[in-house]
């Protein structure tokens, strides 16, 4: 065999293995009924969950927890899902920057107990540029142990 040949053979194997090895890290989209049955089949896979947070008559988000003069890196919300159920989340990370602003929200984690731990969020939120577009941001919780500020 020519060498090109070897070469060209190599290359289509590495092409395969790159193409399967993040096929099995593909999470999918549910909902929260979906991810807590996942969960108590002690399925710990992360998947996505796509939802709105709770406002008041006003617009204010209602149910949300964040001090970062205690904690920083703790942020809790309440999110409903689009089969309408209402979860807990909770986030390792600070507050994201235009959290306030966003219309649809995709969270990404797996239910643990009472609450479904976060760790990514992407926020769909209304373009300054354009009417009627959306602008996505994807933040990530930070690795390792959490940090606290001590007052």
């Amino acid at each position: 065999m020519k060498i090109t040949h070897i070469i060209g053979i190599v290359v289509i194997a590495l092409a395969i293995g790159i193409i399967v090895s993040t096929a099995g890290d593909a999470s999918v989209y549910l909902n929260f009924t979906q991810a807590n049955e996942l969960a108590k089949d002690g399925d710990a896979k992360q998947v996505h969950v796509v939802g709105k947070v709770q406002k008041d008559a006003q617009g204010r988000i209602t149910d949300m927890l964040y001090n970062p003069a205690i904690d920083p890196n703790h942020f809790e919300f309440t999110l409903v899902d689009n089969a309408n159920r209402a979860e807990k989340v909770v986030y390792n990370s600070p507050k994201p920057q235009d959290f306030d602003r966003s219309e649809q929200i995709v969270v990404i984690g797996a239910m643990q107990d009472d609450h479904f731990q976060c760790q990514k969020i992407l926020l769909k939120c209304p373009s300054k540029y354009q009417d009627g577009k959306l602008e996505t941001t994807e933040h990530e919780a930070e690795r390792g142990p959490a940090k606290t500020a001590q007052l």
